[in-house]
Formats: C-alpha cells, sequence, structure tokens
C-alpha cells in the first residue's frame, strides 16, 4: 500500500502526508491538529514564538489531538552580517528605494531596532519541555548533543534541505527523516551550506537525487498541491509529501482572510523569489516593497533586520484595511489550490494518489 512506509512507522502515521509549517503567525494548533487527525503530520511553525508561547501551543494541539504533530523551529536566526559595525550606513542605502513609499502612505521613517534576544538554544528548550512528537527545523543542523536530548525523549527528528550537500550532512547527524525542498515551494528558501540563489533545485531534481544519497527516509516539498504530486514524489522514493500552500489557503490556518482569499484567486498564479520582505530568499506573491528593490537593484538587510524596513509600511497599510504591503506567501501551484477546508482537502489527496496509483497499474 502506497501509505504504508518505515516513515509512517516512524512517525505513527495513517498517510504519508506533511502539513508544511508557516511562520509569521500563519500556523494554527487548529489545523495542526486537523491534519494530524486525519492521519498525516499536522504541524507548527513556532520559529517567532517565545519559550513560554511554544509551551502553551504545544498544550492546546494535544488538546485538540491525540495524533503525532511536528513543532518547527530555525537553527539560524540571523544572518552572519546582521551585527556588521557598519550596519546603520547599510540600514540608510536599503531604505532608500522605500522612501517614497512612505512618504505616499505618510508613514514615518523607520528607525535600527535592536536584535531580538530570542534565540534557538531557549527554543529548543522549551521544545524539550513541551516534548512533541516530532522536532522539526530548518537552516542549519543543530549540535549532535542536543539532538541527542531529544532522541532520549523518543522524539522524532526531521531537518530541512535544499541541495544534496545539506541532506548529507543532515543524514550524518543521524535525523530521522530528511525534508528535501525544491524552489517551487512557498515561504523561505532553507539553505545553510551556501547560499539560497545557489541552490535552487526543483523537486523533480533534488528529491530522487538526496533518496539515493541517504539512509533516512525523505519527505518531498516544494509545489505539490495535490494528489498527483503525491504519487509524483513517491515514485521517485520519497516516503511522504509536505504540502504547504494548499493548507495555509484552508480556513483553519491563522493566514489573514485576505491571504486565503489571494490564494484562490488568479493573482497567487505568479510568485516571485525575493530578499525584499525579510532579508532571506523567499518566495510569494510580488507588492511594491518587492518591486521597488527589484527595479532599483539595491541590496535587501540581512535577515532579520530588512523586516524592519518593510513592517511599518505594512502595518500602517493593514491598520486602514488595507493588505497592499503584505506579505503573501505562496508556492508555484497556488492554481491547485481547491479546498477551503483542511479535512476536505486531505481526504481529495488521500482519494486522488489512490486514483493516480490505479491508473499506474493499469486499473
Amino acid at each position: 500500500m502506497w501509505h504504508k512506509n518505515r516513515l509512517t512507522d516512524r512517525l505513527g502515521l495513517q498517510y504519508p502526508i506533511v502539513q508544511g509549517p508557516f511562520g509569521g503567525g500563519t500556523s494554527s494548533p487548529l489545523l495542526t491538529a486537523t491534519v494530524s487527525n486525519a492521519g498525516g503530520l499536522g504541524s507548527y511553525g513556532a520559529m517567532a514564538l517565545q519559550p513560554e508561547e511554544i509551551l502553551a501551543v504545544c498544550h492546546e494541539i494535544r488538546a485538540l489531538t491525540d495524533r503525532p504533530f511536528a513543532m518547527n523551529i530555525w537553527v539560524s536566526r540571523e544572518d552572519d552580517d546582521a551585527r556588521d559595525p557598519g550596519i546603520a550606513d547599510r540600514f540608510n542605502d536599503a531604505y532608500a528605494p522605500l522612501r517614497p513609499l512612505y512618504a505616499a502612505q505618510e508613514v514615518p521613517s523607520p528607525s535600527l531596532e535592536p536584535l531580538s534576544a530570542l534565540n534557538f538554544a531557549e527554543q529548543a528548550e522549551a521544545l524539550l519541555e513541551a516534548a512533541p512528537p516530532v522536532f522539526s527545523f530548518i537552516y542549519g543542523v543543530p549540535d549532535g548533543d542536543l539532538l541527542e536530548r531529544f532522541r532520549s525523549k523518543g522524539i522524532a527528528l526531521v531537518g530541512g534541505a535544499t541541495t544534496v550537500d545539506e541532506a548529507i550532512a543532515l543524514d550524518e547527524a543521524g535525523v530521522d527523516a530528511i525534508l528535501a525542498s525544491g524552489f517551487e515551494a512557498g515561504g523561505h528558501r532553507m539553505s545553510f551550506l551556501r547560499s539560497a540563489e545557489s541552490s535552487l533545485m526543483g523537486t523533480l531534481s533534488l528529491v530522487p537525487q538526496v533518496v539515493d544519497s541517504v539512509k533516512a527516509p525523505v519527505i518531498a516539498a516544494g509545489g505539490i498541491a495535490d494528489g498527483r504530486g503525491i504519487a509524483a514524489v513517491l515514485a521517485l522514493g520519497a516516503s511522504a509529501a509536505q504540502i504547504g500552500t494548499a493548507f495555509l489557503a484552508c480556513e483553519e490556518s491563522n493566514a489573514s482572510a485576505h491571504h486565503r482569499e489571494t490564494l484562490h484567486s488568479p493573482k497567487a498564479w505568479h510568485t516571485v523569489l525575493t530578499r525584499a520582505f525579510s532579508g532571506r530568499l523567499a518566495r510569494g506573491l510580488a507588492n511594491p516593497v518587492s518591486e521597488v528593490y527589484e527595479a532599483s537593484g539595491v541590496k535587501p538587510l540581512p535577515y532579520p533586520l530588512q523586516a524592519q524596513l518593510a513592517r511599518p509600511l505594512r502595518e500602517a497599510a493593514q491598520a486602514k484595511g488595507d493588505e497592499t504591503f503584505s506579505n503573501l506567501w505562496s508556492g508555484q501551484s497556488a492554481r491547485l489550490v481547491k479546498d477551503r477546508n483542511a479535512d476536505a482537502l486531505f481526504r481529495r489527496l488521500v482519494a486522488e494518489v489512490d486514483t493516480c496509483i490505479q491508473r499506474i497499474n493499469g486499473v
């Protein structure tokens, strides 16, 4: 049976379908639990949460499901040059393309703010205390001693990769599964060995190469939004498929109503890869912020400082009910988005994979 393999056995899943974790406050305990209750792996993006918030979210998810779920955080929380002594001058240079937008919206000029004290180590300690069934992470490989502490509590480990070399590094660290993410995926590119721009592999190319290079089972991600995509990556040797955009568009997600509606519209059919929103390469829908940087050629600030330039415009507009400057994350398969209910989406995915398998077998 297509839905039974060593990964589903390890994680306790009925189906090898993973809901992608969403950052920026768009994850929700309800969506996570809905997917887990349907037999897949619901996930929650906790990279922006304080330790006490992580504990509260895990408690809330457990109140909604007794099935396995994943909590996801980022190993690297800032770029290497985010604390460059000359960052103030770079801040002013990076602000220049946005100055006309600020003036037109009558928004006060932004100022450089201190970096957050929140760090990966504190979040990891909270996850160890909360002990979710699955700990997933991106943007690097945690220290071996830390991973062993998670293992000792029976917590499964899933690490994200965008290249074969990154997958091998995760495999050598002894993770339980490797998420191989093609550049079709929405949201941030999780590259950590080389620049994201030099790590752009498509899912169709990346997945079989990773499968052939590692011992751990592989979860394929990027551009998968229906049962055909799931069947395709299973045929490539993946043990599961991760789906982001299609679940983000469901009513159970914490994405704004505008974001969800946009994902169901032709406006989501064209996406861009840009550093304009956060300083790290990410895929979403173009907006005036990304457009002015593309036109100017000015280099955005390192992560997370670039967000300090874009946030005031977005928040001022949102206060007026205007989503013009909002970051609307989306993968390249938004045209395939159909469902507004996560349970209905999950059931359709399972049925479509069954149909694909039957067609392949000539049934």
